[in-house]
């Protein structure tokens, strides 16, 4: 979607610049807002390289965070992490505090908010990562065409975050409020993108846009396989080669399916499974680690760089989402961690109602779909993956590698990004 009021505008001397401005610089600035501590996080650095690619000086801007530096670079992109203002006293009273949590949200963010206006330095193009940063992009974006700068905003709509369970436990009331303030930004940005089809047009009805979303999927690069298959997994864990490994890569979390996935696992005659990632979960899942009955069958480890993780998914023999389908958001869902297991070629088993990674795991025969609120029907669909024989296994890591390599991959998943950002600095005939 690109509004057409705002079609003129671009990031090289484009725009009318007031009186007094300074010179654009020599290259367009692109500024890529998460709120989190982008440590990292893929798909935004994805984003940055290929803007990087496109001739832009770009910046990622997150939230700062313990034990992580405030500043680091990957290639020609700067990560900087802001720390955000510390609130009034008079928001710290909890009654207060308790109201701006609900009608004001996100209140958690606000401190951050007021570092972002101080600091960040104006930019051409803002790229919005979540519901979370399209306001405050929105603000920066009107502040830099104060000076001189282009300052368009995509906002990328990485979950409808009005269909994910949290909201679902808000007030009506306040679910509305968010609803409408949304409605308002949607108005305002100058793009919508988000992560698939069936979301994109899920949100063309959903805000009668005019036209819809670009699609940018959340798959990595095209990835060559070594001429031997990695062990790094057994290497770090033990898992001896007869031991079959089913991986779970991402946030280590309440709702992602792991504690009815260990119970799957465990019904397999010889399986061990291997959870990588980082979240709150992720001391509990280690004193499962322990648990005599999970000893040997059960590794909790720390998460890789997102440019290692195709040697490490090649590793395991099956990888697994099990996140329960219990919103329209969890039914659309394509994380990351699906198309980084198709890029290494590790077959995927998933809920069964997540209807967007059933349907192409089943176009293909790459894995295999179950319900995962039963331990026991979760473990016979990964077994109707592991249980083949060895050549119809490698049959089906080849199917996944080419798929990825022909169709799901990023650097055709970011050609219709490039254009969008092209005819966002296109200006008017």
């Amino acid at each position: 979607m690109v509004n057409g009021d705002l079609a003129g505008a671009g990031p090289a001397n484009l725009l009318a610049r007031p009186p007094g401005a300074k010179p654009f610089a020599a290259r367009p600035r692109a500024v890529l807002l998460v709120a989190n501590s982008a440590n990292p996080y893929s798909r935004t650095l994805r984003t940055a390289r290929s803007l990087v690619e496109a001739g832009y000086d770009v910046e990622i801007a997150g939230v700062d965070e313990s034990g992580v530096p405030r500043e680091e670079r990957d290639g020609e992109i700067v990560i900087r992490r802001y720390v955000p203002e510390r609130e009034a006293r008079l928001t710290r009273l909890a009654g207060i505090h308790q109201a701006r949590q609900l009608f004001l949200w996100p209140e958690a963010d606000r401190g951050w908010y007021r570092t972002l206006r101080r600091q960040v330095r104006p930019a051409d193009l803002y790229h919005a990562c979540g519901y979370r940063t399209v306001g405050v992009a929105l603000e920066l974006a009107a502040a830099a065409r104060r000076q001189g700068r282009a300052g368009r905003v995509i906002y990328d709509v990485i979950d409808i975050q009005l269909e994910t369970q949290a909201y679902a436990r808000l007030p009506r009331l306040v679910r509305t409020i968010h609803a409408s303030r949304e409605r308002s930004w949607i108005r305002a940005v100058d793009a919508v993108v988000t992560v698939n089809q069936p979301i994109a047009d899920h949100l063309a009805r959903a805000w009668s846009l005019s036209e819809p979303p670009t699609v940018l999927l959340n798959c990595p690069p095209r990835w060559t396989p070594p001429a031997i298959r990695p062990t790094h997994l057994r290497d770090l864990t033990g898992i001896p080669p007869e031991r079959t490994v089913v991986l779970f890569i991402g946030k280590l979390s309440r709702e992602r399916g792991l504690d009815e996935a260990a119970e799957a696992v465990l019904r397999l005659p010889d399986a061990a499974f291997v959870l990588m990632g980082f979240g709150a979960w992720a001391d509990r899942l280690r004193e499962r680690d322990r648990d005599p009955r999970f000893a040997g069958r059960h590794f909790t480890v720390p998460p890789v760089h997102p440019d290692a993780v195709p040697e490490w998914t090649a590793s395991a023999d099956v990888s697994i989402v099990a996140v329960p389908a219990k919103s329209l958001n969890q039914r659309l869902v394509t994380p990351n961690k699906f198309w980084e297991s198709l890029t290494a070629g590790t077959p995927v088993v998933v809920g069964g109602e997540l209807e967007v990674m059933r349907e192409i795991l089943a176009a293909d025969d790459l894995g295999a779909s179950s319900d995962t609120d039963d331990p026991a029907g979760f473990a016979q669909a990964l077994g109707s993956v592991l249980g083949r024989p060895a050549a119809e296994r490698l049959a089906m890591r080849e199917r996944c590698l080419r798929v990825a390599w022909d169709r799901y991959n990023w650097e055709t998943a970011v050609e219709p990004y490039l254009a969008l950002v092209r005819r966002l600095a296109t200006p008017a005939a």
